[in-house]
């Protein structure tokens, strides 16, 4: 499958329907939930109640600059292992993959990320789902071929579009709600395939699915993994004011209809890209007590502008970086997390640690 070209209704609707009768895989751990291929041993899970994650997005380039943020995640995890790490999208830029064994996995993931031997639980972003233009998040198929690369990767977890982990699996620390809201928040939006519709099956389900999980986790720490932010100072714009437009549903009304339904209140965290830049946002009324983060910078940056919201404007932030490469650290126990803040050098892949705070 290379695009939407030569593609028909026929199509699309049969390979949506394959993703419906597998959506009872959606929930279980994710080596229950897809069959891995003859000869690969996946990474597993932590049984270590502490926890360090590697939160990184919007990294999947294959250029020097993903390879100086590998390279100072490389450093840290040698002077502090990581646990897991979690993917927050765009993972196979400009367009997504072509099949579940394209050699953008390799230039793109496995061999920026050599030495980084931990699961890597990825999210679908909207340049995994392109069609005419990357990142127009027009054809959600592509992305099932991210799907189905996780039988084909130790380090790669992605079972189903949407999943959750639980860490350690007995008596958890922390689980881990992936979501995928591109049918939500695609700029070319699924007219004409109502199985992705945003009342559709596969978001009703996804939704129900959600609810669920989240009243039944034993975890102390619920984290909710997107790739589109919910709130957001860099020039994305938080969710029902994506791009600063005021058209629905391209201005992310639904993303943001989603969140406030199904996860803030729910989830104490919300972890994003998109964005390519570091914030750290303090939660506002409407967020019910949820904290967002966004991770976008692992290969691309918003340009030199500190802050490119207008004085005064967006969400108080106790951290916030446009302009640098970096990636976030999450160290979870039963009572804390504790959150860093690290910005690479792109000529010399040296990550600093520029920010610290205890998140309870």
């Amino acid at each position: 499958m290379s695009g939407a070209q030569g593609i028909g209704r026929r199509e699309l609707l049969a390979g949506a329907a394959g993703i419906a009768a597998g959506a009872t895989l959606v929930g279980l751990t994710p080596a229950q939930a897809v069959p891995v291929a003859a000869g690969i041993t996946k990474f597993g899970l932590p049984a270590d109640p502490a926890v360090r994650v590697l939160v990184t997005g919007d990294a999947g380039t294959g250029t020097r600059t993903q390879w100086a943020v590998a390279d100072a995640a490389r450093a840290f995890h040698a002077r502090e292992p990581f646990s897991l790490a979690l993917g927050l999208g765009d993972n196979i830029y400009e367009s997504g993959p072509n099949s579940d064994d394209d050699a953008q996995f390799a230039t793109k993931f496995e061999n920026p990320n050599s030495g980084l031997d931990f699961p890597w639980a990825m999210v679908l972003g909207n340049h995994d789902n392109s069609s005419v233009i990357g990142g127009d998040g027009g054809w959600l198929l592509r992305g099932n071929h991210e799907v189905e690369y996780h039988a084909n990767s130790p380090r790669w977890w992605m079972p189903s579009r949407y999943y959750s982990v639980r860490v350690p699996e007995e008596r958890p620390v922390v689980e881990f709600f992936v979501l995928d809201l591109n049918p939500l928040a695609a700029y070319l939006p699924p007219l004409f395939a109502p199985y992705w519709a945003v009342d559709g099956e596969f978001m009703n389900a996804q939704r129900a699915w959600l609810d669920r999980a989240i009243a039944e986790s034993p975890a102390p720490w619920k984290i909710a993994c997107t790739h589109h932010p919910y709130l957001n100072n860099g020039p994305h714009g938080d969710a029902g004011n994506y791009e600063g437009l005021s058209i629905e549903p391209l201005n992310g009304v639904h993303v943001q209809r989603f969140f406030e339904d199904h996860v803030v209140g729910k989830c104490h965290f919300i972890l994003s890209g998109h964005d390519h830049s570091l914030q750290v946002l303090e939660p506002t009324a409407a967020a019910k007590g949820t904290r967002q983060l966004v991770s976008g910078a692992a290969a691309k940056t918003v340009g030199a502008e500190p802050r490119p919201t207008p004085a005064g404007a967006g969400t108080p932030a106790l951290y916030e970086n446009y302009h640098q490469l970096g990636f976030m650290v999450m160290d979870l126990s039963p009572s804390a997390v504790d959150l860093r803040v690290v910005t690479v050098d792109p000529a010399t892949g040296v990550g600093s640690e520029v920010f610290g705070r205890r998140l309870t």
